[in-house]
Formats: C-alpha cells, structure tokens, sequence
C-alpha cells in the first residue's frame, strides 16, 4: 500500500477543531478517513458530515486517547486501510493561572495535551514507517513557544507536546515518516463557549483544516517542520 492509498486518521475528531479538519480533507482528498476520540455519538455526526462533503469511506474508533493500554488495543476495521496521515488533534484548554492550578489540573492538562499525541502515535508509528511515506502532523499551540500566565498549565503541555515534537521528527528524519508541528493561535471551537470573544476576532477553523490539507498534499521532497496560525489583529481580549 501507498500514501496515497493509506488512510487520514484524525483525533479530536468529534467536535470543533477536529470536525473541521475531517470535513475539509473528506472533501478535498479521495482517501478513507479514521476519525477517533471518546465521544461516540459525535464522532457518528462528524462521520455523517463528512460522507456528505464526499468522504469515500469512514471509519470511527472510540477510545479514551490518554489512556496507553485503550490505544495501544486500537484495531482498524478489517479491509480498511493503514493510516498515512496521522493529525494529532485531540486537547483541552484549561484558563486558569499558573499558581491557582492544582497538581490533579496540571496532570489532566499533560494527558490530553501531549499523552494523547504519544499513545496513537507509537500504536500507528510502527505501521506508517511500512508505506513508502507517511505524515505526523501534531497540533501545538502558541502557548508552546511562549508562556501564558492565564493558562499556564495547558502552555506547559504544550511546551511538552512541542518538545515531543520535535524529537520524534529528528528520530525520524533518515526515514520516510514527517513530523509537522501547528502552533495554533486561539481558533475558534467549543474551548470558548463560555467566553465573551467574538467568533470573528479568533482564527477560522476551516482555514487551519485548509492549510493540513495542502502539508498532506506536499510532495514527498517538502515537509512543514513549523508553522504558526494567529488572529489577524492578535492575541483576543479577555483571554
């Protein structure tokens, strides 16, 4: 099998960001989708849309991502392709300051927001080296490349997620595996419901699923080691 016969597999996939994204690449790319996270009866509405925007085929696996044993068990439907592309999108988005956050908070931030990228990672890594080449693309945030004092525990994981990163694409850079960070400013999803931001000020998530599309379109020559996503006009008040 091929790249271009493998399969997308998309964490996160039940809702914003990660819905986004599935939508985007079910209509933009003739290759069967995997979308993954816990939530089921989301992830069958996600399925749904993207059978509509013209997906192929779909599968969906529901499985608690920062959990090791959980995703190391993870089996693709029987004659469904190997994952190509993997887009670690899974997260959570905790506001609150650094010193008000309690350890059980710090760790819960660290499971979603780097775990979730290790574990299907290393259960699919394996597989994905077997193609003749393949992409990781694992989203990261600004607050990994600069700290955060409203949301410190989350900037930490993401400072881990990117640090992980990196790494994984030095290991693997004699192989034909790539490794691409997002650094994602403040998109709009479900992280700021509870907000006074206006969805205009902060980033399109369509627009983020548009730019994965083209670093999986890339031919095997280039790879996007970094890239860095903001609002327009900046960082969006209050948060």
């Amino acid at each position: 099998m091929t790249y271009e016969e493998s399969s997308v597999l998309i964490t996160g996939a039940s809702q914003g960001i990660g819905r986004s994204i599935s939508i985007a690449f079910a209509a933009a790319i003739d290759r069967p989708l995997i979308l993954l996270a816990r939530n089921e009866t989301n992830l069958l509405e996600t399925k749904k849309l993207c059978l509509e925007a013209g997906a192929r085929d779909v599968a969906i696996l529901t499985c608690d991502a920062t959990d090791e044993n959980q995703t190391g068990a993870l089996q693709i439907p029987d004659g469904f392709p190997k994952p190509g592309t993997l887009i670690n999108n899974a997260g959570s988005f905790l506001y609150k300051k650094v010193t008000e956050t309690s350890n059980s908070e710090f760790q819960k931030q660290i499971d979603i927001n780097l775990f979730t990228a290790v574990n299907v990672t290393k259960r699919f890594l394996p597989e994905m080296k077997e193609l003749d080449r393949s992409l990781i693309i694992n989203i990261c945030s600004v607050g990994s490349i600069r700290g955060l004092a409203d949301s410190g525990a989350y900037s930490s994981a993401k400072h881990a997620l990117l640090g992980y990163t990196r790494s994984l694409r030095d290991e693997l850079k004699n192989t034909d595996v790539g490794v691409s960070a997002i650094n994602l400013g403040q998109t709009h999803s479900p992280s700021w419901d509870d907000s006074t931001m206006s969805p205009e000020k902060l980033v399109n998530p369509t627009d983020v699923a548009k730019i994965l599309v083209t670093l999986a379109t890339l031919s095997p020559r280039s790879l996007v080691e970094e890239i860095t996503i903001q609002p327009q006009h900046g960082r969006v008040e209050p948060m």
